[in-house]
């Protein structure tokens, strides 16, 4: 429970701010323990990955039980649009530190390294590039050999993880139309669709990422082209898992009646996340993939 006093809403004392510091602290360090090969590396980060998952089930029920019930006021409603809002703001930068990061190599340091023919004289300063001590790229379609490497394509597997994210932005804004006009059946008939094409975006990244493994010789280890490309396709498609699982709780409470045409936001704070994810596929399908 929680109390109001006036318009500004004063939540009860909480152990869970404490609880995610702590397993946050516990993920990251058994993370550089295990990455320095100490053995209890990964007992820290499974114990603090199960402090998070532990939070995050029993805080936000607790918040998801206390807007149900209507404790709640205006004032929460537009704390929780402004923090929502600042968090997408802070992804944004995120992801644009590594585009940021693209555009450096492409535009600026492969054109110096190859402008240095005393270091690199056989150098290529073409991209895709490796780098100059790195395999190099061969043709689509071509098998790599043990020091080389194919880009990959956009027209594809990309192509069709665009059509299908796409989609998916349609069918979440169709549920939201569904749910303003008090419609459950569209609401939940548009959830599901746009969970099935979220599990199916991931389903096929994976699949080109055991492509580009064992057969385009395209690893993390593949030189500046290999670490920005699994970089940025790697976080966006870590978002889209975590953007599908909220879908699928979101789909979860609509089945058990949650959500009302003028009580939604926790259906607009996931319908927001998707949207940008979406946007942020176009800019990596066009500047990572095709260009």
């Amino acid at each position: 429970m929680a109390s109001a006093h006036g318009s500004y809403y004063l939540p009860n004392p909480s152990p869970w701010p404490i609880v995610t510091s702590a397993s946050l602290f516990l993920l990251a360090l058994g993370t550089v323990l295990t990455i320095n090969g100490i053995k209890l590396g990964p007992w820290l980060m499974l114990l603090g990955a199960l402090g998070i998952i532990a939070m995050m089930t029993s805080w936000f029920g607790q918040v998801i039980g206390e807007s149900e019930s209507g404790a709640y006021n205006a004032q929460v409603d537009r704390s929780f649009r402004w923090g929502m809002a600042w968090f997408i703001f802070s992804e944004v930068m995120f992801f644009a530190a590594f585009f940021g990061a693209l555009f450096y190599v492409r535009m600026f340091a492969v054109d110096w390294i190859g402008s240095n023919d005393i270091l690199w004289p056989n150098f290529d300063p073409t991209w895709p590039t490796a780098g100059p001590k790195g395999p190099m790229p061969i043709a689509p379609g071509s098998i790599p050999g043990p020091n080389q490497f194919t880009p990959m394509g956009a027209w594809g597997i990309p192509a069709l993880n665009t059509l299908i994210l796409l989609s998916s932005g349609a069918t979440v804004t169709w549920a939201h139309w569904g749910l303003l006009k008090d419609n459950r059946a569209q609401l939940i008939t548009g959830l599901f669709l746009t969970v099935a094409l979220g599990i199916s975006f991931i389903g096929f990244q994976a699949y080109e990422y055991v492509h580009a493994y064992t057969e385009l010789g395209l690893t993390l280890k593949t030189g500046i082209y290999g670490t920005t490309f699994f970089m940025l396709t790697g976080f966006h498609g870590f978002h889209v898992t975590m953007g599908t699982i909220m879908l699928i709780v979101i789909l979860l409470r609509a089945l058990k009646g949650h959500f009302r045409p003028d009580h939604h936001f926790g259906f607009e704070a996931v319908a927001w996340y998707w949207h940008f994810v979406d946007v942020v596929w176009l800019f990596l399908f066009i500047f990572v993939y095709w260009l």
